[in-house]
């Protein structure tokens, strides 16, 4: 008897809820039957402007070096990218494994999330930087937004404490710090994501130079 009452009651809601979405439809439509050509053409002109925005912004991040992961050779340069670009990814590293393992993951964020400028910069070879932005334990991401250091990423610690973390993961910790745009799912494709193979498994090879 009590499964029968809480299966009516489910049946119910799920009606209501249908009913909900079919009214919110039926309004949409009602809308969209009372614009006339101007106000369609208008819509179309608004659509096409900010299409032409976006194209425009693709266009001035492209030439800024987005869209790639890039090193900066000299310190003096890292204050003209972090001036050019409104949100900027700066991997602090040396040459060993853990920033190997951090330079594959944001070779990877680089090409999904064009509007941040993703770059790294020697630490040993960058004494006032290091200096300055207090970096001590690496790889440390800097995570700069319109010019101002906002956030880091200090060694593993926030993405598991392990080596063996998925590109996503990184992605939804400087989607945090909102660093990069995120619309609540990774933009990584499915099969990036479902596989969750770690750096360490796909690039055993690469360890020698580990310390």
């Amino acid at each position: 008897m009590a499964d029968s009452m809480v299966q009516e009651i489910l049946e119910k809601q799920v009606l209501s809820v249908v009913k909900a979405v079919e009214d919110q439809l039926d309004d949409e439509i009602a809308a969209l039957d009372k614009l006339d050509e101007d106000d369609l053409e208008v819509l179309r002109e608004r659509r096409l402007q900010q299409m032409k925005k976006m194209a425009e912004k693709r266009r001035r991040w492209i030439s800024l070096g987005h869209g790639e992961y890039t090193e900066i050779h000299a310190e003096k340069e890292f204050f003209s990218v972090v001036k050019a670009s409104d949100r900027v990814v700066c991997h602090f590293y040396r040459e060993n494994w853990p920033c190997k393992v951090m330079d594959k993951h944001l070779a990877e964020l680089a090409k999904q999330h064009i509007e941040t400028r993703f770059v790294k910069i020697q630490a040993e070879k960058s004494p006032f930087l290091a200096d300055k932005l207090k970096i001590v334990v690496l790889p440390t991401l800097a995570l700069i937004k319109k010019a101002k250091v906002d956030d880091y990423v200090v060694g593993f610690d926030q993405l598991g404490g392990t080596d063996d973390f998925s590109t996503d993961v990184l992605e939804e910790r400087l989607a945090k710090a909102q660093v990069i745009f995120y619309e609540g799912e990774s933009s990584l494709p499915k099969s990036t994501n479902q596989t969750k193979r770690s750096v360490r498994q796909s690039e055993a090879n690469d360890s020698s130079d580990s310390e």
